[in-house]
């Protein structure tokens, strides 16, 4: 009968791994292996059971990796396979170079860019990090970044900028939430424990300051004084039409359809991530046809200094400065809907269309398809009716004598 050879055990030794020159492969136990090439270079490799099936690792050359080396390497991934773990994928986890703070931020803006709706998010996004994060700790490898980094980040703005800290937390656990996704951190994110370490910040503002809605008609009025500009005529424009500001801003004459007497919102430019029609009162296309004239060939409704981009939003924000009116140009939206509750009998959910508001109710939303275009189209030819009204002329009455 033939015996089976005991396997090899630590069979080689440093001596005899510089004396083996013929082409081959010499064991030395459970699994490892010192190949010898035709030219004469050494490497080592294992071979073991991964998941049921047999996988040939590599460990290295002879000249990096020593024979106490590469019996340390093979003793970990084995005990890997063992544990029904994947050696091979460890070792390509192993060899990825960890990214610094800064460099998974910028890894992070770039996927997310595309997602986001404008420009100006994308670069406050980014700008943000820089400003506050990446003096502190965007040098530091980003499975490195601890608590007490994130801590002495934060401080200087926490008080002092409360929004702005409340946002650059956020960004920096979007960061390090990425960083464990790709498997370059483990572990909890230590932004969960920083709100325990920081002093409690002011209560938050309410709504936007909005201006009465019997106001509005006046402020109008004011806009245009002493002549109607391109800045006054989108400020009267977001008022008539009810949108948001980076809305009316970024509008695009593609966008307009003045034979229907619509503007279409495309979804990438909406909170809600749906295209919204907007029903256009004749106030309005007048405002766009003057618009037309003071745009000059732009592809922009409302363009800013140079034709080829939009308007700032500081311009209709400085123009409200300059009219010394206790609001802010999103407050408008309040003034509308203040009214459309309290002057007129139009359903709430004509109004709250008007505002493009998702409806929370989910029922509700899956059977409602359409847009309530025309009913809108009522509801804002009544608005404009109203915000653009002249004022009414007092005349004082004489007293009739006794």
């Amino acid at each position: 009968m033939r015996t089976r050879k005991k396997h090899p055990e630590k069979a080689l030794t440093a001596l005899k791994i510089r004396s083996l020159k013929k082409p081959g492969r010499y064991a030395d136990g459970n699994g490892l292996y010192l190949k010898v090439t035709e030219s004469g270079a050494k490497r080592w490799e294992l071979r073991t059971v991964v998941r049921g099936k047999r996988c040939d690792i590599g460990l290295g050359g002879l000249k990096l990796v020593s024979l106490a080396e590469a019996r340390e390497q093979a003793e970990k991934y084995r005990k890997i396979a063992r544990d029904d773990g994947d050696p091979i994928a460890e070792k390509r986890r192993a060899k990825r170079v960890v990214p610094t703070f800064t460099e998974a931020a910028e890894s992070v803006h770039k996927d997310h860019t595309k997602a986001w709706k404008n420009a100006k998010h994308s670069d406050q996004w980014i700008n943000t990090l820089s400003t506050y994060a990446f003096p502190v700790f965007g040098d530091r490898k980003v499975d490195q970044v601890q608590t007490p980094d994130i801590l002495k980040a934060l401080t200087p703005v926490w008080l002092a900028k409360p929004e702005t800290a409340r946002r650059v937390r956020q960004r920096i656990k979007t960061v390090l939430d990425w960083a464990k996704a790709a498997g370059f951190r483990s572990g909890d994110n230590p932004v969960d424990d920083i709100n325990r370490a920081l002093p409690r910040q002011p209560d938050r503002k309410g709504h936007f300051a909005a201006l009465p809605y019997a106001d509005v008609p006046a402020f109008i009025r004011k806009l245009h004084d002493p002549e109607p500009t391109i800045a006054s005529l989108a400020f009267e424009f977001l008022i008539l039409t009810a949108a948001r500001t980076g809305e009316v801003l970024e509008a695009k004459w593609s966008e307009i359809d003045v034979d229907r007497t619509a503007w279409t919102i495309p979804a990438n430019r909406m909170k809600a991530g749906r295209d919204h029609r907007v029903p256009l009162a004749t106030r309005c296309v007048e405002i766009l046809e003057r618009a037309k004239v003071l745009a000059a060939g732009s592809d922009f409704v409302f363009p800013g200094r140079s034709n080829d981009k939009p308007m700032s939003n500081m311009v209709l924000l400085m123009m409200v400065r300059r009219l010394k009116v206790d609001c802010t140009v999103h407050g408008f939206r309040s003034a509308f809907r203040d009214w459309a509750s309290e002057r007129t009998n139009f359903a709430r959910d004509i109004c709250e269309a008007a505002l493009a508001h998702i409806v929370k109710d989910k029922t509700e939303a899956a059977y409602r398809r359409g847009d309530l275009l025309e009913k809108r189209r009522e509801l804002m030819t009544t608005w404009a009716a109203f915000a653009t009204a002249a004022g009414a002329e007092i005349i004082p009455l004489r007293h009739l004598s006794s």
